[in-house]
Parts: structure tokens; sequence; C-alpha cells
């Protein structure tokens, strides 16, 4: 398997002083396809069968759930930051490594996938599987790209994430 972490820039200082970004947009740009290719063998093939839709978080999260629902003829479900979708929407408080926000999403049913580009802290994860819930939908499984391991392994009601890419 490809060594993606190198093609991870990070970016010191940014967005603020003291926090250090992992870019994935090299990775990307210069490997997208291995890129969605590891994420989705993060799942089994039983996985994939159980799962309706994969929902993914503002905004990198698209970038990966939208190319695996369309690798798999699966449906794309947006959680999106406060104030970008349509009314009604239902609606979550989360924290972030150097901050806040709401997230939401609209009403469905389903079994879903959740995707993420990164996990730091969790905050954004488990607010958007609670979310998911909240809105009727099921989760079946958690992922992200990266897990920066800021607190540890993250796990919401006794389920695992999974990752591409850990740092410790």
């Amino acid at each position: 398997m490809m060594d993606l972490k190198r093609y991870i820039a990070d970016v010191p200082d940014f967005p603020r002083p003291g926090i250090l970004f992992r870019d994935i947009t090299p990775l990307l740009r210069s490997h997208f396809s291995a890129t969605i290719d590891a994420v989705e063998n993060l799942f089994s093939q039983s996985d994939w069968h159980q799962v309706d839709a994969l929902a993914g978080i503002e905004s990198r999260g698209f970038i990966l759930a939208a190319a695996l629902a369309a690798r798999r003829h699966k449906g794309f479900v947006p959680v999106r930051k406060q104030g970008k979708l349509p009314p009604p929407v239902v609606s979550a408080a989360y924290a972030l490594e150097y901050g806040s926000g709401v997230l939401e999403m609209q009403r469905g049913s389903g079994r879903l996938l959740l995707i993420d580009d990164v996990i730091a802290t969790g905050g954004t994860m488990q607010a958007s599987a609670e979310l998911c819930v909240l809105a009727g939908y099921e989760v079946l499984g958690l992922a992200a790209l990266i897990d920066l391991r800021l607190s540890g392994d993250f796990v919401w009601r006794a389920m695992p994430s999974r990752a591409v890419i850990r740092y410790d």
C-alpha cells in the first residue's frame, strides 16, 4: 500500500498560532484515487452491503464521502455548518480543537457511514454522529482519513472510529 502520509503537508500556526494543520490538499491533488481506495478499504464488503448512504462532514469530509458514495452507488448526506442547508434541519453544537460551532442536517432515514477528513479531539465526529441519529439515521461506522489522536482513540457509543493515517 502506498504511503499516503508522506503527501500530507504540515502547516504550522494555521488557522491560529499553536495549531499544526495537516493539509491533505497535496495528497488529494496527486493521489486522489489511492486515497479513496484506502478509505474504502477501512470497511468490509459486509459493511458496504449494509449501508444505504455516506454522510460527509463539511467540508473536506464531503470530498471523501461523495467519492465513496458514487463509487459504491450509495446516497450522499451532507452534514453542514449552521445556516448552509434550507430548513427544516436538526442541529447539534460541537467543540473544535480551537473553537466551537453548530452542525446541521436534514431529516432522513437509513443506515450510513459517517466520513470526515480529520479527527482531532473527536468533537466534530461525536456531534455529527449524534446529529445523524437525531435526524433519523442509523450510524453503522465512523471513519476519517487522518486521526490526530489528540484525545486518544475516538469511540462513539462503543463504536471505534477507523482511520487510514494515525499520528501519535
